[in-house]
């Protein structure tokens, strides 16, 4: 009896142990079946999740497209929206893509004149006119209209140094002489230019295996500028610090982290070399809340010159994320919208009252109060 259970003892650890090995699977390539868009592993680390339903100081979003003139954006009741600002604690909203003349009318009287001090509106370029051999004089008419009318900015997208073409094909840079003008004019009024001229610098690579926002090129692969028909990233930066150094009397907010926020060396010399350009953070959470420690220097040493931003969804979920990322010191979760910009996650910056308060609206409450006033000497609308 002693020897039928030692033998069955043995038995039971030899298969046993005969499942633990410390060699890979010689056939494991075969079974790596599992598509990308269906892996979504979930975390085993147990780490504090803070819910952050309100802002902890009100909050002034510099980047919003908001019931827009071009359809960029969320559409919501006015009221609607004031009241979710209400909940949240947002105390104004900047509508950057107004667009000009009746467009930029319509926003202005159902947004800005019946809610006074919530939304601000920027005015757009209207880049039918580049062949136009007065194309200049039109435009800076045209923003002298839209001051007047009620706009508070002008608002550049990406489709400038990208996308829009003279007659004879030619990409119009970001630097052309042609737009001098608008840009003293700007100065003039002391209105602020909001820019955006680039993109994830992973959209200017191949969209291949290497690519960390694979799966969103995939889905959009209007997004992608790799390819010899497009400028580079560094090409496209190089042109704007060219015109912002022409222009150093106007006022310049870099939008998504001066469009760089991978190289944040880049957009600290930025910041140090022009004292006329302020940054925002739109749509790059993701970015910075991947390099908090980087991050954290950035907005430590240049307090005064960074703006809340979204570009995103107008609504509770979004704007709770991001006040998560910046007001808590949360580990490894996810970013407004994940995976959609790239598989990995983010932490929260536990922000020091002083940087919080200013990031959420002391530098963009003193940027439009002198907004405000340099309009007001120039006869534009109150």
């Amino acid at each position: 009896m002693k020897n039928c259970c030692l033998a069955f003892f043995l038995f039971f650890c030899g298969t046993a142990f005969a499942q633990i090995g410390y060699e890979a699977d010689p056939n494991a390539k075969e079974k790596e079946t599992l598509l990308l868009r269906d892996f979504q592993p979930e975390s085993m680390l147990h780490v504090t999740a803070t819910q952050v339903t309100r802002a902890k100081f009100p909050v002034f979003d510099v980047h919003q497209h908001l019931n827009d003139a071009q359809g960029i954006g969320s559409r919501m009741d006015p009221k609607d929206a004031v009241a979710l600002m209400d909940k949240l604690n947002i105390k104004s909203v900047v509508i950057l893509t107004g667009g000009w003349g009746t467009d930029l009318q319509k926003i202005l009287d159902t947004m800005v004149k019946p809610y006074p001090g919530r939304f601000y509106v920027f005015e757009q370029i209207d880049w039918s006119k580049i062949d136009d051999p007065n194309f200049s004089q039109l435009m800076v008419q045209q923003l002298d209209d839209s001051v007047r009318r009620g706009a508070r900015g002008l608002k550049i997208l990406k489709e400038l140094g990208l996308g829009v073409r003279d007659k004879s094909g030619k990409l119009i840079a970001i630097d052309d002489p042609r737009l001098d003008p608008v840009w003293e004019e700007c100065g003039r009024l002391g209105i602020p230019v909001s820019i955006h001229i680039g993109d994830p610098e992973a959209f200017f690579h191949p969209i291949d295996g290497k690519n960390e926002r694979y799966e969103e090129l995939i889905s959009h692969p209007d997004w992608s500028f790799y390819g010899p028909q497009f400028p580079s990233l560094q090409d496209l930066i190089a042109a704007r610090d060219r015109m912002i150094a022409k222009h150093l009397h106007t006022h310049f907010v870099v939008l998504h982290v001066g469009n760089w926020p991978e190289n944040l060396d880049n957009v600290e010399g930025l910041l140090k070399r022009f004292p006329n350009v302020d940054i925002e953070f739109g749509a790059r959470e993701a970015e910075l809340g991947r390099q908090p420690r980087r991050t954290l220097k950035l907005f430590t040493d240049f307090q005064d010159r960074i703006m809340f931003g979204t570009d995103n969804s107008f609504e509770a979920d979004m704007y709770q994320n991001y006040f998560r990322w910046l007001e808590t010191d949360d580990e490894y979760f996810d970013y407004y919208g994940a995976p959609g910009q790239g598989r990995w996650k983010i932490y929260g910056l536990a922000l020091p009252d002083k940087i919080l308060e200013k990031i959420y609206h002391g530098n963009a409450d003193r940027l439009f109060s002198q907004v405000n006033r340099a309009v007001a000497k120039v006869g534009g609308a109150q």
